[in-house]
């Protein structure tokens, strides 16, 4: 396992008890025997409001840091991505918010495949320029029948 998982793992397990956590950088990165400027990576990479959390952090007196993890419902989830897509996509991209939907339980297996497979290189068969602006069409109407009334 990476220092990176181990250090978001060891973050999301302070969540069980709490909505909101308080973190002191230094004193993280002294525990996992890192810089840091690691611990600002995993915060920043993968605590972020489209992952459902708020951070806010304070320098100095070792980097006072405060996550919140915010209760989102499927539907908000959804559309806060529908319309941070933009007008092109990549497959790389799709492939990660699909890893995202499914580890926030926000769709099924089965979903996941569909997604991947309707956007995948092999079924978009247009000029590589057209190819990601197709996508990022059919990703987000996907999406948009995923949301629920």
């Amino acid at each position: 396992m990476r220092i990176s998982d181990m250090i978001e793992d060891f973050i999301k397990d302070l969540f069980d008890e709490e909505n909101s956590i308080e973190i002191q950088r230094n004193d993280l990165a002294e525990k996992f025997n890192c810089v840091p400027s690691q611990i600002n990576y995993v915060i920043s990479t993968r605590f972020k409001p489209a992952q459902g959390y708020y951070v806010e952090s304070k320098r100095g007196g070792g980097g006072h840091i405060t996550i919140t993890k915010i209760n989102i419902t499927k539907s908000n989830y959804l559309m806060h991505i529908i319309s941070s897509v933009g007008d092109a996509i990549t497959a790389q991209e799709v492939s990660i918010f699909i890893s995202n939907f499914l580890s926030y339980n926000m769709i099924t297996k089965n979903e996941a495949k569909l997604l991947k497979v309707a956007t995948s290189d092999n079924v978009l068969t247009v000029e590589q320029k057209e190819k990601d602006k197709l996508r990022a069409n059919i990703f987000k109407n996907m999406l948009l029948n995923l949301v629920e009334d």
